[in-house]
């Protein structure tokens, strides 16, 4: 039997009961997206991982199928779309910017903006969106500082990234006509850094493109386009969500707010605990036939891997659908697996883990001061605005 996918409602953070029927459920769902042909959805944790981890399954093959999503229109192909020889060339590209190393050093400006936005919002008194005034402001300036936007152009790359993430708010011809725009400005601005090179992520791009032409110029707009988009959506997204859900569990919110030094296992437990995804996506196809745990996928059948229900799987976490920021889970798979595990994973890390210690510092009484809005037809789940009050 096919049902209907996604599952999980947009107005909470909650794990749809559909996840958790699936869990205790054998085997994986044979689902149908709003677009696209039918696929199977993995749940629990040891059918994700494998999916994500074994190179028998293929993300560029989508490229030539009617690969399963949420929305008619489609985006183009980008580095999340490669397989390798493509993809690892365009990650050893990227990594360098993204080690440890380069993230901690990056740790006291991200501490330093994050206390300068929280002073803001104390300037201005409560209510406060904490979404627009904290939220979004952190990781937005992080990432274009990273690559290079320019300051007075960031709310213009906002609206881009919004449409990138919607689901079906926009007619396919908005989609393309928005998707057009944001390329046809990162290449102004890759030709403005050809003039003018800086000491900045975009610069290094375009010399391994110029210099080394191990990066095409497709390539370059893409891989920009993705690292703007990519490297502040879902931390933007996830701040929020932290606090709604420590807000839930204020005990927690406590041990965090006596003891700084649980705020990084927490982080990872968060991760874990919050199923992100309004809905799974990225689809892999078997290059040939695939056991997955007891299910034959034939070759050319897609699999679509549900990262937050894997993480709420009890076979693999012991009480999975308790919060427990004293005792951060190992291997959760909030930030992927394989090959297309997030590039930016300690970068995401490091933000989420300075947003947390300066709000709950900062705003001892941290507490929300009117109604949630919520984020609707889109890929990923949030608030919209959040009104907080200290």
């Amino acid at each position: 039997m096919t049902v209907a996918y996604p599952f999980n409602d947009t107005g909470s953070l909650d794990l749809h009961e559909a996840y958790l029927e699936a869990l205790e459920t054998p085997g994986m769902l044979r689902i149908q997206m709003p677009h696209g042909e039918p696929a199977w959805l993995a749940t629990r944790y040891a059918d994700a991982r494998f999916v994500l981890g074994d190179r028998r399954f293929s993300r560029a093959m989508a490229a030539e199928r009617d690969e399963p999503r949420m929305r008619a229109g489609r985006n183009a192909g980008g580095f999340l779309s490669m397989d390798p020889p493509d993809h690892t060339r365009l990650r050893t590209l990227v990594a360098k910017a993204f080690t440890v190393r380069r993230i901690e050093e990056l740790r006291p400006r991200v501490r330093d903006l994050a206390t300068h936005l929280v002073e803001d919002m104390v300037a201005v008194g409560p209510p406060v969106d904490l979404v627009d005034a904290f939220a979004l402001a952190l990781p937005v300036q992080v990432i274009c500082e990273l690559l290079g936007v320019p300051a007075s152009d960031r709310s213009r790359f906002r609206v881009w990234s919004n449409n990138v993430m919607s689901t079906s708010r926009l007619t396919t011809e908005e989609f393309n006509t928005s998707q057009d725009e944001m390329h046809a400005y990162i290449r102004g601005l890759v030709a403005d850094h050809r003039a003018v090179p800086r000491d900045d992520l975009m610069t290094a791009l375009i010399e391994a493109h110029d210099e080394g032409d191990r990066l095409s110029e497709v390539e370059l707009v893409n891989m920009c386009s993705a690292i703007l988009v990519a490297g502040h959506e879902t931390t933007a997204s996830q701040i929020p969500n932290f606090l709604v859900t420590l807000l839930d569990h204020p005990r927690a919110m406590d041990k965090l707010r006596s003891d700084p030094t649980l705020i990084p296992g927490a982080v990872e437990e968060l991760l874990r605990f919050i199923p992100l995804g309004a809905g799974a996506a990225f689809s892999r196809y078997a290059t040939e036939d695939v056991k997955v745990g007891d299910v034959l996928v034939r070759e050319g059948e897609p699999v679509i891997v549900a990262i937050g229900a894997a993480n709420r799987d009890g076979l693999r976490f012991e009480e999975p659908n308790t919060l427990r920021v004293e005792a951060p889970p190992e291997q959760h798979l909030a930030l992927g697996h394989g090959i297309h595990h997030c590039l930016g994973a300690a970068l995401a890390r490091m933000e989420l883990q300075e947003a947390l210690r300066v709000l709950l510092a900062e705003l001892p009484g941290l507490h929300l001061a009117g109604e949630i809005v919520w984020k609707t037809e889109m890929l990923v789940r949030g608030p919209v605005t959040m009104p907080v009050g200290w």
